[in-house]
Parts: structure tokens; C-alpha cells; sequence
């Protein structure tokens, strides 16, 4: 007994050690993002103030976490990688693959039920609208970037202009001309693929940085078009009273020719919120159909050797304008499908909707998600989009943080240290193994050591 203790002695120490150092770490680097506030006071000047309780409460989490982590985490995944590999692993693997995909197709088709009976019609159209429909969204997002980062391997900063092309095409086209939203989802994805075509042709000879640069500066063109020219888009003031999808001619409002009086039903806005949700559902379904085949088709297996060496695809005969170009056109054009729903859900758009940061926020999905992985895409938008809007819940926080703790405004922050945390544990993302579009006889699963991030 006396010899166990006299040996876990020095690893609680090393954990208070590694602690200690994380406390500091984590106090310098958080004193001036929640340490210090600006506020208005009423003479309309901004004063500074404190908020050292709030940043003793983080220092206090991140010292602890990393305590509990050193002394019991780390020794248990060093164990870990000294057992051999079980054999079982692949069956548990492909049984969890087997009921997870039909139980989460299962869900995501009865979830506007499940919100109805959960917490009655109103306040289900909160959760199918700010958690179904956004979400759902940000994965349609991601599945477009994914083709151009994930399998084409073309690092794009700038997705979100396509999706403000979508988004514009269909309010300008529909408040002009009177196009119902069945015409105008698919013109609206044309336009954008269009012009992701146009951002393709100058960039073909660029790669890595560069292109990275210069995704970046047509993201920030197109925003700043939107907002300069006022005479077609209204400027920062942005567009409003943009006409939502009807079902067969029947709009879902509240007059004597809406869904409601037409069926006999009490009106109630979660009719219309459901409509629009199995409409984005339908489209992500699509976008992963499609990004299915395509990857089993030449133009598919193109993208993938493109992204590996580009070099070595030339070598090989491969027509790399034609990859690059499909690659953008079919990224933008799943991105314009999102952008002409958007602007028929919020009946409203403003060039504030379309600032980098969404272009990041998507990325990150992809990356996290484990780029060319379409169920890892999911679960990031479902972790990142989602954790989000649970924020905007937690108003309990305000009892242990303050009545001035908006858990809000820490969205990026979380999503910095999510980042960090893949980096760490899993840097090929949430979803590390790849179907092979091709293989002779059986697919076969590459083993970890043959791949240069390992296991994660």
C-alpha cells in the first residue's frame, strides 16, 4: 500500500503541474476577451469594465479540466495504444454503421412530430424551424463545400458568395417577376453555379494559399456588389416581403385561402415551419445523392486524384480544368439551393447574412466533420449549428455567471476550442475512415498506420 501511494504521489503532482500551467495559460489569454468589457453609459461614452468573477469561473473550468485529464484521461489512453488491436472492432464498426444510418433517417423524417407532441404546436415551431431548419441548412452547406474542399481538395474561403447569389437571384427574381419558388430553387442554383464557374476559369493555375486568397477576395466582392449597388439590392437595408413556398398554390397563412382554412385546421405558424423543413430535408437528401454517384463516376474519382497530387493526375491524363470547374460549378450550385431556401424562410435578406464568418462557420463543418465524409458533415452542423441555438436556451447560466452572462456571445469561442480539441485528439476530423469509390472484389478499410495522422 505504502508502494502504490509513494507512486501516484508524483502523478498527482505533474497533474497539479500541468494544471497550474493551463490556469495561467488560460488567464492571459481570456483577460482580455471576458476579463474586460466596454459598456455605454448614459452620456453615450464607452467605459471599460471588469469582469474578474466571470474569468476566475473559466479559469477555474479550464485548470480543472486539464487536471482531470493528466491525471485520469491521459494514463488511460496511454494503456490504450499499448493494447493490441481488437479484432472485434470492425464488426462493432460496421454494426454501428448498420443501425445508426437507418435509426437517424428514422429520426430526422418524424422529428416535426416528435416537437409537437413534445412541447405542443407552439412552442414546437422554435425547435423545428431554429434547430431543423437551420441545421439542416448548414449541412446542405457543408455537403456543397465538401465536393470543392473535401474531394476535390481546392481550399475555398469564399462559399458564402454563392451563397448570397442564391439567396438574391430568387428574392430579385420572385419580387420582380412573380416566379413561384418551385421555378426559382432551380434557376437560383444555375446562377450560382455560373458563377462559381467564373471564379474557376481565374483560379486554375493556383493552388493552396493562393487560392485560398483569392476564394477570399470574390467572397468579399460579391458582398461588397450587394452592398454598393442599391438601386438592384437595396444595400444594407437589404430586401423584405420575399414571397414563401406554397403547397400547390396554397400558402400557409392565415386567410380564408391558407392551409388552414382550406384543411379545416386551427392556424397555427408550425404548419408552414413543417412544410419548409421536409422542403430542406428533401434538398439535403438530394445533395447527398447526388454527391454519391458523382463520386462513383469519372468525374468523381478525378476530384479525389486531383486532391491527392495534381501532379500525378496530369501525369495520368486527366483533365484538371474540367475537375476544377465542376468542382466549383457543383459546390455553388447545392449552395444556391441553400440560398434561394433561406431567402424564402426568412422572407428577408441582408447583406449581413453573408459575411465571412459564415464562410468559416461552414468550413469548419467540413473540417471538423472529416473532409470527403458526408455522415461526418452531419454531425458537425449538428454539433456546431445546433450547440449554437442550445446556448440561446441556457439562461440559468445568468444565475451562476451574473445577470449580464449572455452565453451567446462565447459561440466562437467554443468553436475555437472544439477546433483545438480536434487538433489534438482527431485531426482527420469526427469521421476518420473513407468509403473507396472503387475497389476489386471487397472494400477493404486502409489501415491506420499506413495514414499520416495515425488513428484520429
Amino acid at each position: 500500500m505504502r508502494t502504490g501511494a509513494t507512486a501516484a504521489q508524483p502523478h498527482v503532482l505533474t497533474a497539479l503541474g500541468d494544471a497550474s500551467r493551463t490556469a495561467v495559460i488560460a488567464f492571459w489569454l481570456l483577460l482580455p476577451l471576458i476579463g474586460f468589457e466596454t459598456v455605454t453609459n448614459i452620456n453615450d461614452q464607452l467605459i471599460l469594465t471588469t469582469r474578474f468573477p466571470l474569468l476566475a469561473a473559466f479559469v477555474a473550468i479550464a485548470g480543472a479540466g486539464r487536471f482531470v485529464y493528466s491525471f485520469s484521461v491521459a494514463p488511460w489512453l496511454a494503456r490504450r495504444a499499448l493494447l493490441a488491436p481488437k479484432t472485434a472492432a470492425p464488426s462493432r464498426r460496421d454494426g454501428l454503421r448498420k443501425w445508426l444510418l437507418p435509426f437517424g433517417f428514422g429520426f430526422v423524417l418524424v422529428y416535426p412530430l416528435i416537437a409537437i407532441a413534445a412541447v405542443g404546436k407552439v412552442g414546437a415551431v422554435k425547435w423545428i424551424d431554429n434547430f431543423g431548419n437551420q441545421i439542416l441548412i448548414y449541412v446542405m452547406l457543408g455537403l456543397g463545400l465538401n465536393i470543392v474542399v473535401g474531394l476535390a481538395g481546392l481550399l475555398d474561403l469564399g462559399y458564402v458568395a454563392f451563397y448570397a447569389v442564391g439567396a438574391y437571384s430568387y428574392a430579385l427574381l420572385a419580387k420582380t417577376f412573380g416566379l413561384t419558388f418551385w421555378i426559382l430553387l432551380p434557376l437560383a442554383g444555375v446562377l450560382a453555379s455560373f458563377w462559381g464557374i467564373l471564379l474557376g476559369f481565374p483560379v486554375l493555375r493556383l493552388r493552396g494559399d493562393y487560392l485560398a486568397i483569392v476564394t477570399l477576395a470574390f467572397g468579399e466582392i460579391i458582398r461588397l456588389i450587394i452592398i454598393n449597388w442599391v438601386a438592384l439590392t437595396n444595400g444594407y437595408a437589404g430586401i423584405i416581403g420575399i414571397p414563401r413556398p406554397t403547397l400547390f398554390g396554397i400558402p400557409f397563412d392565415a386567410s380564408d385561402n391558407g392551409f388552414a382554412a382550406v384543411f379545416g385546421l386551427e392556424f397555427s405558424p408550425v404548419y408552414r415551419v413543417t412544410f419548409l423543413y421536409y422542403i430542406v430535408l428533401a434538398l439535403v437528401l438530394l445533395t447527398c445523392f447526388v454527391t454519391l454517384r458523382l463520386r462513383r463516376l469519372p468525374i468523381g474519382r478525378a476530384w479525389e486524384a486531383l486532391r491527392e497530387d495534381e501532379i500525378a493526375c496530369r501525369s495520368l491524363g486527366i483533365n484538371t480544368t474540367n475537375a476544377k470547374l465542376t468542382a466549383f460549378a457543383m459546390g455553388a450550385m447545392f449552395a444556391g439551393f441553400a440560398g434561394s431556401f433561406f431567402a424564402a424562410r426568412e422572407s428577408f435578406i441582408s447583406p449581413e447574412s453573408f459575411t465571412f464568418i459564415e464562410s468559416a462557420t461552414i468550413l469548419s463543418i467540413v473540417v471538423l466533420g472529416g473532409m470527403g465524409s458526408q455522415i461526418g458533415v452531419a454531425l458537425a452542423a449538428i454539433l456546431l449549428i445546433g450547440a449554437t441555438e442550445i446556448m440561446r436556451q441556457l439562461d440559468f447560466l445568468k444565475h451562476i455567471f451574473g445577470p449580464t452572462f449572455d452565453p451567446t456571445q462565447y459561440r466562437m469561442l467554443l468553436v475555437g476550442l472544439a477546433m483545438v480539441l480536434m487538433m489534438i485528439w482527431r485531426p482527420r476530423g469526427l469521421i476518420t475512415t473513407r468509403t473507396p469509390s472503387v475497389f476489386l472484389k471487397e472494400r477493404k478499410v486502409i489501415s491506420a498506420d499506413l495514414v499520416k495522422e495515425g488513428r484520429g
